[in-house]
């Protein structure tokens, strides 16, 4: 990783590339240096001009970073700018980073994980018990191989049925991906 200045000017335009790869370029909204997190405000994606991107970037999964342009007066905190509500949407997506490396590292098939993050996405309370996947604390399980029978609960739950369309919508996205991947491959080979 580039060298990592001990402090950054808010307001100054700074880009890097991530591990990934993934470039990004911003406008310097905050530093912690303990924890070498920059938070940098970005043209948005969805294009429209009143609206920002806010990326955390840990510098710790920074392989390049170069300022742009240094600030050389501090501009003022916007008197909008809500740190409770903000300190709760890190602490949230830094427990949602938490669940879905859970899912990564949990020592089962990629279907068992990618079931697990598809869930993820829309009920919090879902985690590893082995290798099967718990969801509402116990209130529905799947087991291996992941599928729609794989799926017990109480029957009559709303939780059981909700989960078990989760599960046969998960997999008719596979199937889906398969087919078109299997197409894709045919026209390559042509």
């Amino acid at each position: 990783m580039a060298a990592v200045s001990d402090f950054f000017s808010l307001g100054s335009v700074v880009w890097c590339r991530t591990c990934y790869d993934k470039e990004i370029e911003g406008e310097v909204l905050a530093f912690d240096p303990p924890s070498k997190v920059l938070i940098l405000k970005c043209s948005s994606t969805s294009g429209d001009p009143k609206q920002n991107d806010i990326h955390f970037v840990n510098l710790s999964l920074v392989s390049e970073l170069q300022v742009k342009r240094e600030v050389t007066n501090v501009p003022e905190v916007p008197q909008s700018l809500n740190l409770q509500r903000l300190n709760t949407r890190v602490r949230n997506q830094v427990d949602e980073k938490k669940r879905l490396l859970e899912a990564i590292s949990a020592n089962v098939s990629s279907e068992g994980q990618s079931l697990f993050i598809a869930i993820a996405k829309t009920i919090s309370e879902v985690r590893w018990n082995n290798s099967e996947i718990v969801v509402w604390n116990q209130e529905v399980i799947i087991s291996p191989p992941y599928q729609l029978e794989n799926v017990r609960g109480n029957t009559n739950s709303k939780v059981y049925e909700y989960i078990r369309k989760v599960v046969e919508k998960h997999m008719k996205d596979i199937a889906i991906n398969s087919q078109s991947q299997s197409v894709c491959r045919m026209n390559t080979s042509q």
